[in-house]
């Protein structure tokens, strides 16, 4: 084998190893002789001449990445646990690269202290009724600090509130008060009206006392469906002046 045909040869080798293929999602990063390339590269067919570039692969899809459970003291002393789930991609490749180190790890850390700073100035309450409030203010804070390394935050979400036992227990006595509460006054509404309809069917009868008697009739018959009740049943007096006996008058 002569010297051209291996110097051909490694042309060859050489060649196809400097060929790389990078997904649709994909782009990469070069850095020739340590500077890196205007543009990111990508996607399909590229060409990468080793040892003078160097790629870094980046991914332009979501990343969905989840933050541990974090210890959170809120504005009204309360201890929990909240955990929480971020979605954000990458915008700018080389941002990613150059600016920071590792992108994934700096947001993650960067999620985890938002977490724990925004929830700290809430009350509970705040914390279990406005998560939708709560969930935009933390991807608006991460966003803003994430821009300057090409990261795009889509979303963020907290998953899961661990409440202490304790706490457990009175909230559970607070909604049960709420709710007997709720119930009285409904109850007292219903009285209410009761007691104005009530008025008003007296004031109807008092008009007409045989109104009063077919009323009793009524009640008595729907006390009979029962077959287990004993009936009193008074009878007024005017249908016993019918079987009065009045003495003659004695004429002088």
């Amino acid at each position: 084998m002569t010297w051209p045909v291996i110097v051909a040869c490694f042309i060859v080798f050489y060649l196809l190893n400097a060929i790389k293929i990078l997904r649709e999602y994909e782009r990469g990063v070069i850095f020739r002789l340590g500077r890196v390339l205007a543009k990111p590269k990508g996607p399909g067919l590229i060409f990468v001449f080793p040892p003078i570039d160097r790629m870094v692969r980046v991914s332009l899809r979501i990343i969905v990445m989840d933050i541990p459970s974090q210890d959170v003291i809120t504005r009204d002393n309360v201890s929990v646990k909240v955990n929480a789930v971020v979605y954000f991609r990458v915008m700018e490749p080389q941002k990613a690269v150059i600016e920071v180190q590792d992108y994934m790890f700096a947001t993650s850390q960067l999620a985890q202290t938002t977490l724990r700073s925004v929830l700290g100035e809430a009350e509970l309450d705040d914390l279990l009724a406005e998560r939708e409030k709560l969930n935009t203010k933390l991807q608006d804070i991460i966003d803003k600090h994430s821009d300057p390394w090409g990261i795009k935050v889509q979303l963020v979400e907290m998953k899961h509130v661990d409440l202490p036992d304790n706490m457990v227990r009175a909230i559970a006595k607070q909604a049960e008060a709420e709710r007997e509460k709720r119930a009285k006054i409904i109850h007292a509404e219903g009285e209410f009206k009761a007691a104005d309809q009530l008025t008003a069917a007296a004031d109807i009868i008092s008009t007409n006392p045989q109104a009063l008697q077919l009323r009793f009739l009524g009640t008595l018959t729907e006390i009979a469906t029962e077959k287990n009740s004993t009936i009193i049943f008074p009878l007024p007096i005017e249908m016993m002046k019918a079987f009065s006996f009045t003495k003659p008058e004695i004429k002088k």
